[in-house]
């Protein structure tokens, strides 16, 4: 079988919480935290959480198609956050947590059309969802710290009380493709 990597990059709200999730996938070679959307040049995470740089938390991923397809990458996404909250997840206000799909290819765009006009048809949520379907732009690594922020700070405050239920119920209903 042919190894083929792909890259999607995706805005859900805070990233640990993203990020966890996904480095626990088969199929995800890598799980980067970064920044994406804005205009200001190399932001700093103090600069995005600030609400003015335009970027949004994000995690982009890097995986094996062969392993892992788009649509479950797309599938598992809309489980982990809301995506009827414009411009929060929760507690966390403002347009860095936006609701975003950043597509790096033709294909990837359709996919994510087609997902959200499907979960519309369905009515999977109550309200409308507001997930952004926006081309790629340039994509800025988070600070190192940020990278495994969960894994490696379980006991943070935030970890306990946000991401860890999360990644739960995430862990329970995707238990069939955890590395």
């Amino acid at each position: 079988m042919t190894t083929t990597i792909e890259q999607a990059t995706l805005a859900g709200g805070c990233f640990w919480c993203i990020e966890a999730a996904f480095n626990s996938l088969q199929g995800i070679v890598k799980a980067e935290s970064g920044y994406m959307g804005g205009t200001t040049e190399n932001p700093s995470y103090e600069q995005v959480c600030q609400g003015n740089s335009g970027h949004a938390e994000v995690v982009q991923l890097t995986f094996d198609s062969s392993k892992i397809s788009y649509r479950d990458i797309l599938e598992i996404f809309f489980a982990l956050h809301d995506p009827t909250q414009l411009n929060r997840q929760g507690n966390d206000v403002g347009t860095q947590y936006r609701s975003a799909i950043f597509y790096h290819n033709q294909q990837q765009k359709i996919a994510a059309e087609q997902i959200i006009e499907q979960m519309t048809q369905e009515q999977t949520w109550e309200q409308p969802i507001v997930t952004e379907v926006v081309t790629l732009q340039k994509f800025y690594g988070g600070e190192q710290y940020h990278q495994g922020y969960f894994n490696n700070n379980p006991e943070n405050q935030y970890c306990q009380a946000v991401v860890s239920p999360k990644l739960a119920k995430f862990r329970k209903k995707f238990a069939e493709k955890l590395k």
